[in-house]
């Protein structure tokens, strides 16, 4: 599967840990030296800011995908290759996903975590049918993918999901393995209840 373009959720705030800058910084840096667009939610602070900062001085395109009412708080980024500004969170997913040939999710708070977790629904569902991978910068994502497994130890995930990403703490290491991907997910058959089977 040929990335033209790579859809990325961050945090809107630096973090606790100057490598989860690093990590925004080289990552940006990587985009921008493969020649991939990088589509994120168009804020000039955080890692967001950081990430789409190292992207642009290193020659990329970048786009962002700005809701209306986070315009003041998250504070649009002044220089992007093209910034569109939506009426809803709800309108920002759907347009990132459709400008997008790939997801990554690096440390963040719950609004990338939401966003994380509906593109894996909607590849589980064959809603999309591209990769998602997480940025695990110092290990930040070694509670979720204990959560995964528990989900399917559980019950709730059949073994097939239990890794539904492509994970590693190297930019360059993650995009090669997002590149490499393109099976898309088989969507989920329904559950039938005992007395249907």
């Amino acid at each position: 599967m040929e990335l033209k373009s790579v859809c990325v959720f961050c945090g809107s705030r630096m973090g606790a840990r100057p490598d989860y800058l690093e990590g925004a910084r080289v990552l940006g840096a990587e985009l921008a030296r493969r020649g991939l667009t990088l589509v994120y939610g168009g804020a000039s602070v955080g890692l967001m800011g950081a990430l789409a900062d190292a992207a642009l001085a290193g020659g990329g395109k970048v786009v962002g995908v700005l809701p209306q009412v986070l315009s003041a708080r998250e504070l649009a980024h002044p220089r992007l290759t093209e910034l569109h500004l939506v009426d809803s969170m709800h309108t920002r997913k759907a347009m990132m996903a459709r400008l997008s040939d790939a997801f990554i999710a690096m440390p963040g708070g719950v609004g990338t975590f939401e966003e994380l977790f509906e593109m894996t629904t909607w590849a589980q569902l064959g809603i999309h049918h591209k990769p998602i991978g997480l940025l695990n910068v110092a290990d930040f994502y070694a509670p979720l993918l204990t959560l995964m497994r528990r989900a399917v130890d559980e019950g709730f995930v059949p073994e097939a999901r239990a890794q539904p990403f492509a994970c590693d703490t190297s930019p360059a290491a993650l995009l090669d393995q997002l590149q490499k991907a393109g099976q898309p997910l088989t969507p989920d058959k329904p559950v039938l209840r005992p007395e249907q089977t």
